[in-house]
């Protein structure tokens, strides 16, 4: 569950950025949905602490291409490499005070 100060503009990241919609949205609490996974928000004062949490995907490099330009002013990374297997993709999500990581599997070289 990700916990959220302002929904207004936590929401249309996850819409316009990520491509999931809203199933479920009350004052203090949301859900959105994309391709039978489900995030879960929760209504929360701007003094949250730090989370993060990671997203697998399939076709990083295709995701990346749809989200750069709706990411401007946004603190992120474009995708890199990492040690442990995975290219990943970082970004703060607007509204909290979480670091998204969205990943994907990649083989090694030697």
């Amino acid at each position: 569950m990700v916990p959220s100060y302002d929904f207004a503009i936590t929401l249309p990241f996850f819409q316009e950025v990520l491509g999931f919609n809203i199933s479920m949205q009350t004052e203090g609490y949301a859900v959105v949905i994309k391709d039978g996974l489900t995030i879960h928000f929760l209504n929360a004062g701007a003094d949250i602490g730090q989370m993060e949490f990671y997203l697998e995907v399939e076709k990083i490099e295709a995701l990346w291409s749809t989200m750069k330009e709706k990411i401007v002013g946004l603190r992120h990374k474009a995708p890199f490499d990492r040690e442990y297997g995975m290219r990943e993709i970082h970004i703060d999500i607007p509204g909290t005070n979480t670091l998204l990581f969205i990943g994907e599997r990649i083989v090694l070289q030697n």
